[in-house]
């Protein structure tokens, strides 16, 4: 049994490793590639219509440095809010915080920590490219980020926040790369393809977990709809998901005729992840859906961001 004293006798080194493995970075795979686009398609640009490399390169920088704290920011506050019910579900028991192997003040301690770097980020947009709005939106993003911990407690549409709060990475990296006016109607779809499509898995992860909500009063799609209830309304966000992004496609000038073939792949993608499920059912939600969906991410960035550069 650990004791309040436990960010005392754990070297730092382990701390991080342990917080790094638990919030599993990898993950940032579902998000990252989309603000990545994002950024590209708000890139500044020269007479030419070229990209100011000069300028961007710096600015794809700080939006790395934005993504990465503000998307550990979001998973310590999950992972210290949900402590003491991860702590009774088989499936989150040994989550570093649940199982005790570091303390809560610790997780406090590394919060603080990111947000902080999340601001430094931040404020570099101000100080080297003269733009104040990622400071200026800063706050009331990692606002929406924490609400998401807190909204399966009220609410069943929780799986809707955490897409929207993904969503924001394409629309916040646009602006900080273009200012406010980068925001265009092609990011905005992008926007609303990636809230669809996590909220879309997310309903479907939470599948495991359906008898666990139902029996500790925990809000969800599953524990509302029941499993054959909640993988309808997941294939219907993945639809809409499908129709957003070829609204995203059709709406820039910039993702050409090449773009198709992201559309085409991640319409496959989630064609084969439901499948899965129908045959599968409960063992069909592991490595392989989560490989399915970082492929999906990782197929649309590139093929957009190729699109664009081309």
């Amino acid at each position: 049994m650990t004791t309040a004293s436990t960010h005392e006798r754990v070297p730092l080194a382990t701390q991080a490793a342990l917080i790094a493995g638990d919030i599993k970075l990898a993950h940032s795979i579902f998000a990252l590639p989309f603000a990545l686009l994002g950024a590209f398609l708000g890139a500044p640009r020269d007479d030419a219509d070229a990209i100011r490399w000069g300028v961007f390169a710096g600015q794809l920088a700080l939006v790395l440095v934005c993504m990465v704290t503000a998307r550990t920011w979001a998973m310590l506050v999950n992972r210290i809010a949900d402590r003491r019910i991860d702590a009774g579900n088989e499936r989150t028991a040994r989550r570093v915080f649940a199982s005790g192997a570091l303390d809560a003040k610790t997780g406090l301690i590394w919060l603080a920590g990111s947000a902080i770097a999340f601001f430094v980020g931040c404020a570099g947009f101000l100080v080297f490219f003269g733009n104040p709005w990622p400071l200026i939106g800063g706050a009331p993003i990692l606002g929406w980020l924490t609400l998401y911990s807190f909204t399966k407690r009220f609410t069943a549409l929780c799986h809707l926040v955490l897409g929207v709060a993904l969503a924001i990475s394409p629309i916040a990296a646009a602006v900080a790369a273009g200012g406010i006016e980068a925001a265009t109607a092609p990011v905005l779809w992008l926007a609303a393809m990636v809230a669809l499509w996590v909220a879309g898995f997310d309903v479907i992860y939470a599948l495991q977990d359906l008898d666990f909500d139902r029996s500790r009063g925990l809000k969800s799609i599953p524990a509302a709809l029941g499993w054959r209830g909640a993988v309808w309304a997941s294939r219907a966000m993945h639809a809409g998901t499908i129709a957003a992004l070829v609204l995203a496609w059709l709406a820039s000038e910039r993702l050409g005729i090449g773009f198709s073939a992201a559309v085409v792949a991640a319409a496959g993608l989630l064609v084969v992840e439901h499948a899965v499920l129908a045959v599968r059912g409960k063992e069909g939600i592991g490595p392989a859906f989560f490989t399915a969906n970082g492929v999906l991410g990782l197929v649309v960035g590139a093929i957009g961001i190729g699109s664009v550069l081309v």
